[in-house]
């Protein structure tokens, strides 16, 4: 099997385990990876993350041409932007997780720092996420908006919408993506509750510890 192919098998996989954990439905989200010569995977619009083919994902040179496959989801902007902006990007994944959607949705959440610090693992995983305004689907400002972090943002949560993370290859922006709705879940399921969450010291040791991105 070639890199290319183990990667497009990769991709399949990690797209049908979180649909079939209900992290996103239908035929919403999308998820994308870099390729060995620079170019991207992508997965094409209007599929599903419970049926994506291998075969007819959206391939991209690196000179950012389609040349293979399905045309690619209508959310491109969004993650050209991650690619462009951050070196480290080799995957960006965005899902319609309904626990982060909520959380979006509270008058109470600091649009600087998405996610309440309830545990350790959204902090090292994802440092600050940003919590950006509500765009239509498929709108370019979208990725302008994103653009606009200067890359010192690896996750965003796009309002009334879902999240989005870019990582270091699949299963780490797959992995960091989880965490993000797994931290919005307890947030949730804690709200009005007056929850004990980290401290600023305990925050503060966790980002020199792990050498989180975390003062942009």
């Amino acid at each position: 099997m070639t890199e290319d192919s183990r990667l497009r098998e990769t991709m399949c996989l990690l797209a049908r385990s979180m649909f079939d954990r209900g992290l996103t439905g239908g035929s919403t989200g999308n998820i994308s990876a870099r390729t060995a010569d620079g170019g991207l995977l992508v997965s094409p619009t209007g599929t599903s993350f419970g049926r994506l083919d291998p075969a007819r994902l959206s391939r991209f040179d690196a000179a950012g041409r389609l040349v293979d496959g399905d045309p690619p989801t209508k959310e491109m902007p969004l993650h050209s932007a991650f690619y462009d902006t951050r070196s480290t990007a080799g995957a960006v994944v965005h899902l319609h997780a309904c626990h982060s959607v909520a959380l979006s949705m509270m008058p109470e959440v600091d649009p600087d720092n998405f996610l309440p610090p309830l545990t350790p693992y959204a902090i090292m995983k994802l440092g600050k996420v940003k919590l950006l305004p509500f765009f239509l689907p498929g709108d370019p400002a979208m990725g302008e908006a994103v653009r606009g972090l200067a890359g010192k943002r690896s996750a965003v949560m796009l309002a009334n919408h879902g999240p989005v993370v870019a990582g270091k290859d699949l299963e780490a922006a797959c992995n960091a993506i989880e965490e993000l709705e797994d931290t919005a879940r307890l947030a949730m399921m804690t709200r009005g509750m007056s929850p004990r969450g980290l401290s600023e010291d305990e925050v503060a040791r966790l980002v020199r510890t792990f050498d989180v991105e975390w003062d942009a």
